[in-house]
Formats: C-alpha cells, sequence, structure tokens
C-alpha cells in the first residue's frame, strides 16, 4: 500500500468532537460524544503523516494497524478501515470510547510533538460505528464512486482464509469481561468451540455493569458481544464457577481442553474508618451496578431503586470516581468528589475530569475522609474530612498525601459513595487446588502466554494484575488466546 495517498491536513490540534451541551447532559444517561461524521473523520484522519516508524502501533496493547486503517478513512474507504481495525481488535465501538489513547498509541504519536496527537480512538469508534450503522447518513459517503473520487485505495483483496487449526477443540472461558471477551473471540476465529461462563444475568463484565451508559452506551456492547455470538461463542449466564462449578469439574467433568480466567476485579475496597455501615453509603461497584445493569434509574419502571440523595460525597480520583460522581449527579445530588491529592496527581483521565467540572461536580482536593457520621436513625448526615498535604513521593511515583494536624471540617451530606478501586474475588482461587496466587489473590500467570500453575488453566486482565484498562484487559485476553491455541496444538 503506498504511505501517504492523500493530502495532509496540517491542522495542529484534533478535530473537535461533537458533545452534548453540559447544562443537558447533567439531567440525562443519553451519551456525552456524540461521534464523528465522516466529514470530521476524513479531515481527521488527513491529520496522519503516515510516519514509517509508526509507534503508535507499538503503543496498542492489541496491536491495531493504526497507520494502515487512518490511510483509509482518510481516502473515505471505510468498510476497508474497520476490517483492518476488527481482524486485531474484537471491541473497536468501546475501545474507541473508553481506552486511554493519551497514555498509548496517542501518546507516542508523531503529530503530538509538534501540536495534538492524531485522535486514533476517535477514529476507531467512527468506523466501528458506521459499521454499525450509527453515524448520521446524511454524511455517509452513498455511492462507493464517492470515495473513488477522493483518491481511495482499493482494499487488498489476497488476504488469505483463516486458520482454523482448532476445530474439534473446546475452551471454557470464566467471566464476560473483556478479557474473556477478546479470548473467545481470538479463540472462535481459530475453530474453537468456546462457552463462556458469567456469573450476573448479562455479558460484558465491567463493560456492562461498570461503565456509565453516558459514556458507552450498553446497546452497543450487546452488539459487539453478539458479533461474538454469530462467530460462534456460546454464553451460560448465571453461572458462578466457583459454586456451580469448580474449574477440575470444568476440565474433567464437562470435558473442556482448556480453561481461561477472567474473572476481573469486583470486588470493592473499603476505607475502613467509622461509618462505613451507615444506610447512604456505598461502594461505587453497588451504585454502578444499580443504575447500569438493573437500570436503577428507572424505577419503577425497573425493580430495582437507587438513592441518591440530596448531596453525596464521593471518595476517591480514579474513572471509576468520576463515573460515580456524574451518575450521582444524573440522579438529582449535588456531588462533591474528595480526593486526598491535587488534580495533577489524579488518575482518572483528564476528558472525564473536565467533562465532570463541566456538568457541575464540585472537587475539595487533598482532603481525605476520616469519618462518617450518621444520625440516631442511622443514616448519613456529613463526611468529617481531613486536610493534607503532599510529601515525599511513593512507590507510585506521586507524592504521598500527609495529614494537616488539626484541619479536621465537615460537609454536610446524605449520600456517600466509596471509589478507592477494587480487588479480585477469592472465590476462583479458594476453589482450585494447584492454581498459585498472590496474597491479593491475584492469579500468577505467565505474561506472554496466560499459562497459570495449573495444566490447562490459562488466566489474563485484572484477574492477573489487578484493576487496569480495558485495552490491557483486551491485550491480555489475546495473548493468552495465543498460548491457548499452542497447548491445544501440543
Amino acid at each position: 500500500m503506498a504511505r501517504r495517498s492523500y493530502e495532509t491536513n496540517k491542522q495542529q490540534e484534533k478535530t473537535p468532537m461533537p458533545e452534548l451541551d453540559p447544562a443537558e447532559r447533567a439531567k440525562t444517561f443519553d451519551e456525552v460524544a456524540r461521534g464523528y461524521t465522516a466529514e470530521d473523520a476524513i479531515n481527521e484522519a488527513r491529520r496522519c503523516i503516515q510516519c514509517p516508524k509508526a509507534p503508535c502501533v507499538d503503543g496498542c496493547p492489541v496491536g491495531v494497524p493504526i497507520p494502515q486503517f487512518i490511510e483509509q478513512v482518510a481516502n473515505g474507504n471505510f468498510a476497508e478501515a474497520y476490517d483492518l481495525v476488527k481482524g486485531a481488535n474484537a471491541l473497536p465501538a468501546i475501545c474507541g470510547r473508553v481506552c486511554p489513547q493519551e497514555t498509548q498509541c496517542e501518546g507516542v504519536c508523531t503529530r503530538g510533538r509538534k501540536g495534538e496527537p492524531v485522535g486514533i480512538g476517535r477514529l476507531e469508534r467512527f468506523v466501528a460505528d458506521w459499521a454499525m450503522g450509527g453515524v448520521p447518513s446524511a454524511f455517509q459517503p452513498t455511492e462507493p464512486a464517492d470515495a473513488a473520487a477522493s483518491g481511495a485505495q482499493p482494499a487488498d483483496a489476497t488476504d488469505p482464509e483463516p486458520i482454523r487449526d482448532l476445530a474439534g477443540k473446546r475452551v471454557a472461558v470464566v467471566g464476560s469481561g473483556p478479557a474473556s471477551l477478546t479470548c473467545a473471540g481470538e479463540l472462535a476465529k481459530r475453530g474453537c468451540s468456546v462457552r463462556v461462563f458469567e456469573a450476573l444475568h448479562k455479558a460484558g463484565g465491567v463493560l456492562t455493569y461498570g461503565i456509565p451508559e453516558f459514556r458507552l452506551p450498553k446497546d452497543l456492547v450487546e452488539c459487539e458481544i453478539s458479533q461474538l455470538s454469530e462467530q460462534g461463542v456460546e454464553f451460560e449466564m448465571n453461572a458462578l464457577v466457583g459454586k456451580l462449578y469448580s474449574i477440575d469439574e470444568l476440565l474433567d467433568e464437562r470435558g473442556f481442553d482448556a480453561v481461561f480466567v477472567g474473572t476481573g476485579a469486583g470486588l470493592p475496597s473499603y476505607l475502613g474508618i467509622e461509618g462505613e455501615g451507615l444506610n447512604g453509603v456505598m461502594t461505587a461497584n453497588e451504585l454502578l451496578t444499580r443504575v447500569n445493569l438493573m437500570k436503577g434509574y428507572q424505577f419503577p419502571e425497573y425493580d430495582t431503586p437507587v438513592y441518591a440523595g440530596k448531596k453525596c460525597v464521593v471518595s476517591g480520583g480514579g474513572n471509576v470516581a468520576m463515573d460515580a460522581a456524574r451518575t450521582a449527579l444524573r440522579l438529582g445530588a449535588e456531588v462533591h468528589i474528595v480526593y486526598r491529592r491535587g488534580m495533577e496527581e489524579m488518575p482518572a483521565r483528564a476528558e472525564e475530569i473536565h467533562h465532570a467540572q463541566e456538568e457541575g461536580v464540585q472537587f475539595d482536593l487533598l482532603c481525605n475522609p476520616v469519618r462518617i457520621i450518621g444520625s440516631e436513625d442511622g443514616w448519613v448526615t456529613g463526611v468529617e474530612c481531613i486536610r493534607m498535604e503532599l510529601g515525599e513521593p511513593d512507590a507510585s511515583g506521586r507524592r504521598r498525601p500527609v495529614p494537616v494536624e488539626g484541619s479536621e471540617f465537615v460537609i454536610d451530606a446524605d449520600m456517600m459513595v466509596i471509589a478507592i478501586g477494587s480487588k479480585t474475588n477469592p472465590l476462583i482461587a479458594q476453589t482450585t487446588p494447584g492454581l498459585e496466587v498472590t496474597s491479593r489473590n491475584l492469579v500468577i500467570a505467565d505474561e506472554e502466554t496466560g499459562a497459570t500453575s495449573k495444566p490447562g488453566v490459562f488466566a489474563g486482565g485484572d484477574t492477573v494484575i489487578g484493576a487496569a484498562t480495558v485495552i490491557l484487559a483486551m491485550g491480555a485476553g489475546k495473548r493468552a488466546a495465543a498460548g491457548i491455541a499452542n497447548y491445544l496444538l501440543k
């Protein structure tokens, strides 16, 4: 394929992403970022200079051929662009929305040295949405001739048929989050019979229960998962492995040749302070699950109510804290985020922090909750905090927060959400003899193959490394699929 088959767009900034007005979106669960039109996508794609070394590809955990798909977008060949992305990434519409591209592919983009990097994530989202018919029709090319007139290059018609070397093999996948879905999809491509066991009543893991509708629409997640079903992947819901079946039962009685464990890190962490048992206190996991999976914000149309209160305090500074805060805001609460460091140290994506600020979330920085205050009837009435100052860097490289003696103060509140991280559920570790785990119940697995200490059992994603990003989990799932394939063939 010829390099740069288009005239480069020299604009320094990314093509703006259309968004709902902050005042409007603070009252609705509709998606905030509206997506590029075809005109926007072509304009942004032509900012790519098609540099020979393509550092963006090395920055992508699943190895998307970024320059090649962007060139197809630049020339109006959206179908070809989608095929290139989908060949490497099983969930492009999801990754285009929630991946931290700024620290991965876009973080090493050559264009970013002078101005903003190319909007790789926005373009990935665009081609996936286009393939699903989710781009405004007025901007879609109506005839193939339109693409040809723009200098489009024909797609390579010599792509070989996929290898189906695992036909007859059976693999059980435990969990249905991004690592598991990716592993299942990669194995299905090679002819393997794959069955996914999900503990809840809907597939998707954190994609379904943990990320709000306004960032990741659930019908889109269902659409991506349905494509795996079309590939032959089977899903068994309400199947808690470790209770309903053990790993050994899957390998022996159920006759699977291998098992992939991708159960994620869905067990919430707590602050360990007085008052965490009061009514009106919940973890971000509970709030987001009630809203995302059980549609609690539509009570009584749905049977799961959700309490938001009038004034909510959210403890934490990561993406989950932003999701919880913006969700509580949409449920009608005044929301304060309490974080023990400053804005520069906050681990959440800059885009999510910016959106939260636009919508009216208030940030109480350099403070830390020390006690939750309750009424006589057991309901939250306030959160006592202490002011912090930053000392020397800790193991994470960020400056350690140190309490300022005598600086305690109280924020009036009738709801408290704890969003300080999550950990791995110990159920698999406790019910699987011979499976080595760390003191934190993380499964010990080979980084390149996903192989564990137990023959035939592989693992990846948050189950192995702890709570991380969707795309890192997908990369682990892809590597584990290759490891499982090698194991089965040998």
